[in-house]
């Protein structure tokens, strides 16, 4: 199962990944992009793919659950 990785520094909320995967990412009350699910269910998977690819500024990324089997 693939895990969702954020550097919060890089991020600027700029919600293009809210866009494509909105079950999967929202916007806070204090405008801060949050992860809904940091695991999501492999259905998912191309929309998280998508939202990855197109974050412009390169803050997400996935990596591979080590607890998943």
């Amino acid at each position: 199962m693939l895990r969702i990785i954020v550097d919060s520094d890089l991020c600027e909320a700029n919600a293009v990944c809210v866009d494509e995967a909105p079950e999967l990412f929202g916007i806070d009350e204090e405008g801060r992009m949050v992860v809904l699910r940091d695991t999501p269910d492999p259905d998912r998977a191309a929309d998280l793919q998508r939202a990855v690819k197109r974050c412009p500024r390169a803050a997400l990324s996935l990596a591979e659950d080590p607890g998943s089997k």
